[in-house]
C-alpha cells in the first residue's frame, strides 16, 4: 500500500489515476441511473410519467439559455435609464 503523500509515477500515473476513478464514477451512476429507469417503465403509468419528464426538461433547457443564452444590459445603461426616469419624474 502507498503512503497519501506519495506519488505513483509522476503526472502520468496521477492522470491514469484520476481518469480511472472518473471512469469508475461514472459506471456506477450508469448503473444507479439504469436501475431507476428500469423501476420507472414497470409503472402503469409510465406514458404520463415520460410526458412529464419531457416537459420538465424542455423548462430546465429553456432556463438554462435563458440564464447563459443573452446578455444582461450593459450596467451603466442600466444606471442612466433609472437616471432618466428620475429627472422625468421630477419634471413631472
Amino acid at each position: 500500500m502507498t503512503q497519501p503523500g506519495e506519488q505513483r509515477g509522476g503526472l502520468e500515473g496521477q492522470a491514469v489515476l484520476l481518469v480511472a476513478g472518473l471512469a469508475d464514477l461514472a459506471v456506477s451512476t450508469l448503473g444507479s441511473a439504469l436501475g431507476t429507469v428500469r423501476g420507472m417503465l414497470r409503472r402503469s403509468d409510465a406514458t404520463e410519467l415520460a410526458t412529464e419528464a419531457e416537459r420538465e426538461l424542455l423548462a430546465r433547457g429553456r432556463l438554462v439559455l435563458d440564464r447563459y443564452a443573452t446578455l444582461p444590459p450593459a450596467h451603466l445603461e442600466v444606471l442612466a435609464r433609472q437616471a432618466l426616469a428620475r429627472q422625468a419624474a421630477d419634471d413631472v
